[in-house]
């Protein structure tokens, strides 16, 4: 066995992370081992030789996997094996992904595989605050072309203080949770959750990440001279034609630039005009060499279209469909939509469109989260649809893609803070993307925000959130901010940027970066300029509705909630679940129960408020203590030849003695005309101190019949 190479790093507060290779995955073309504690990963990563003919973009495929032993607990289902990929995995394969894919060469086309596994974790340390890192340094250690180091950390602000890579539980504190990725000069992504703080926090915490995650990468540039993998492999993956290409640029540049300043507010007409411009020139290469060439000219004019896209708007502040660069697309809205959902709206900015509805349940409707670190429950979920026909596609609609769990969960931060502590309903929200140009989970918050109202929530503050754009050049000597960008504006721009808030601060934040040299000056007027654009669209979103309904729909669910002692609950569900199935089934309400801080926590719900009131009653009456002298309305349920049991309070019976039926001395039970199933009012006289059994009498609330005077 070799030696392993090692690299330390400490953080600030003394951990010390370790990375390690020459010991594991030996034949991957890079593989480190990253440890914190008792917080174990493997990155490994291997890339074919060639790229598949044909290949001219970077078929990069990031997995990152949670093995259930590293926390010492089996997988659930029926197979006792790990399977498909959970969300907190997708979301965190694309947070590796989003950093490390624009710092592959632009003409490297070889498929790469990058595999992140978790083996063990000591179930404080959070490994998707290092899970980029062990993959960057990976990739420092092979031979794979690649503009890094890069690194991730999480920043969050726990009691006023930011603090790098906090465990799970200090997490819970905080009230800024970021994820930032970088190299050593510059933000490459941001992605995370607020509690409404300002830009100016923002900016500060993204710059102290950046400071944690510049030693990071040192340690990994150190760490690749150790290895001795300065020198990468070589590749030809793009044959070029420079004769050609100077026809392309020389024929199509003058009328794909005329195509882009256009100012056409139509997305499909203006596709169709660059479309037109490349089929006329195809028209002028000979029939013979078409085949061959065509993938070439293709390609140099896609190159081409975007610097006439970029060229349009840098040099004459041309957007491609005549807004100025701080403009937002027109905005309508409508709520209560469609009829059946317990609230719905409809939010359309420009060619951008989401239908969005919001389903009120129970207890019973909750989410359960079974990922190997994470055990729990989710009250609040949103889901994010994207189909085909949205962008005018003419293709099949298969399962949920990474692309929508990301989109979606994006939407979920954004909204989740503002749902009121202790809400009694488990919501879900669904966005239903149709029509699409442009920022569609932006109009998923925004719809979202609307279809909550219109349920009835009575949400802290409405949110909007808006997609920011960025063209620069010459390390941000030119640049242009663009609000509420486009489709093509996002593909041919150095910056796409997310920002939901409400009226006193951010929400959720998502940044991609794809240049070098972005200031941080460029970043604050950005983000000054998303907060403008986010509060018009707040303004347009009140203008449809100014605050929730007072009450919900009158198909909703309705939830009343109680404690209890914690000695009833098992009074309440009976022996094998008897007593609450049978209130359920008698009174047509749904009912949970369970214990949290020491007391019974009971929810109830159903349609109508009938229902409702007649399971609390029984409840109610089941938690009461009996008391001597009250009067209870009895329920006769057997009649003995002394007596009869009646039920008068839920769950508890008491006798009423033959005696004690009438004034009137009856010879049998029968005589009084009472019989089984009959209601009738009781008084509790007296409980056996000893037996605990109840003594009722129902003479006791009759009138005392007057004595008869025997000498007259």
């Amino acid at each position: 066995m070799m030696n392993p190479i090692t690299k330390r790093i400490e953080l600030s507060d003394g951990r010390e992370i370790t990375l390690e290779t020459g010991k594991l995955a030996k034949q991957a073309d890079g593989s480190v081992t990253l440890r914190v504690g008792d917080t174990f990963l493997l990155a490994t990563v291997t890339a074919a030789k060639d790229a598949t003919p044909g290949t001219d973009f970077m078929p990069l495929q990031v997995e990152y996997k949670e093995k259930y032993a590293s926390a010492g607990r089996f997988p659930g289902g029926f197979l006792k094996r790990e399977g498909r990929a959970s969300d907190s995995e997708i979301l965190t394969s694309r947070l590796i992904d989003r950093v490390l894919r624009p710092l592959f060469p632009g003409d490297y086309h070889a498929d790469v595989f990058v595999n992140v596994i978790l083996f063990s974790s000591d179930g404080e340390e959070m490994p998707d605050a290092l899970a980029a890192l062990a993959a960057s340094a990976a990739l420092a250690v092979s031979d794979i072309p690649f503009n890094g180091p890069i690194s991730e950390v999480r920043v969050a602000r726990i009691n006023g203080k930011l603090v790098i890579n906090p465990t799970f539980s200090e997490l819970k504190k905080a009230d800024l949770d970021l994820m930032v990725g970088a190299t050593i000069d510059n933000i490459m992504m941001v992605e995370g959750e607020m509690n409404e703080v300002s830009e100016a926090d923002m900016l500060e915490a993204i710059k102290f990440a950046h400071e944690e995650i510049k030693k990071q990468c040192q340690a990994q540039i150190e760490l690749t001279e150790m290895v001795g993998k300065t020198v990468k492999r070589e590749y030809n993956h793009e044959d070029n034609d420079e004769e050609l290409k100077k026809l392309v640029w020389d024929k199509c540049y003058k009328p794909a630039y005329e195509a882009a300043s256009s100012q056409n507010p139509n997305k499909h007409e203006r596709l169709a005009a660059f479309e037109n411009v490349l089929a006329k020139f195809l028209e002028t290469i000979p029939e013979e060499e078409l085949s061959a060439k065509a993938p070439l000219i293709k390609r140099y004019y896609h190159d081409l279209e975007k610097e006439a896209m970029r060229r349009s708007i840098l040099d004459e502040g041309k957007r491609l469909d005549g807004r100025k660069t701080t403009e937002i697309r027109p905005i309508w809205s409508e709520v209560d939509f469609i009829p059946g959902p317990h609230g719905s709206a409809l939010f359309t900015r420009g060619e951008t469109q989401s239908l969005t509805t919001v389903t009120l349940g129970t207890k019973l409707d909750e989410k359960l989260v079974d990922d190997a670190l994470l055990k729990s429950h989710d009250r609040f979920l949103l889901h994010y649809n994207f189909p085909p026909f949205s962008t005018g596609e003419a293709r099949p609609q298969r399962g949920t893609g990474r692309r929508e769990i990301g989109h979606g969960n994006l939407a979920n931060r954004a909204l989740k803070k503002m749902i009121p502590a202790n809400y009694p309903y488990v919501i879900r929200i669904v966005s239903d993307i149709l029509e699409s140009n442009g920022s569609s989970s932006m109009a998923t918050v925004c719809a979202g925000t609307l279809a909550l109202m219109d349920a009835g929530v009575q949400i802290k503050k409405p949110v909007s959130g808006i997609a920011m754009g960025l063209i620069s050049e010459n390390k941000g000597l030119n640049y242009a901010i663009l609000s509420d960008i486009l489709g093509d504006e996002d593909h041919l721009g150095d910056m796409d940027f997310k920002v939901c808030g409400t009226k006193d601060g951010i929400t959720a934040a998502q940044m991609d970066i794809k240049v070098d040299g972005l200031s941080y000056q460029i970043l604050e007027e950005a983000l000054a300029q998303a907060k403008s654009g986010r509060e018009h669209i707040l303004g347009k979103i009140l203008e449809t509705m100014t605050e929730p309904r007072e009450d919900m729909k009158p198909h909703a669910p309705r939830i009343v909630s109680l404690d209890i002692p914690k000695d009833f609950i098992g009074a309440v569900i009976g022996p094998g679940g008897k007593i609450i199935q049978g209130i359920q089934e008698e009174t047509g309400a749904t009912i949970t129960i369970e214990e949290i801080n020491n007391m019974g926590h009971v929810e109830i719900s159903a349609t109508n408020k009938a229902a409702i009131d007649a399971a609390l009653n029984k409840i109610k009456g089941i938690v009461s203590v009996p008391e001597v002298g009250e009067v209870y309305e009895a329920t006769v349920r057997s009649v003995m030849p002394y007596g009869m049991f009646c039920e008068f309070l839920p769950g508890k019976d008491g006798l009423l003695h033959i005696s004690e039926i009438d004034w009137q001395r009856l010879e049998r039970v029968e005589d009084s005309g009472i019989k089984e199933g009959d209601k009738i009012q009781v008084k509790l006289i007296d409980v056996d101190p000893r037996s605990g059994k109840f003594k009722l009498s129902r003479k006791a609330l009759l009138p005392r019949p007057e004595r008869q005077d025997n000498n007259n």
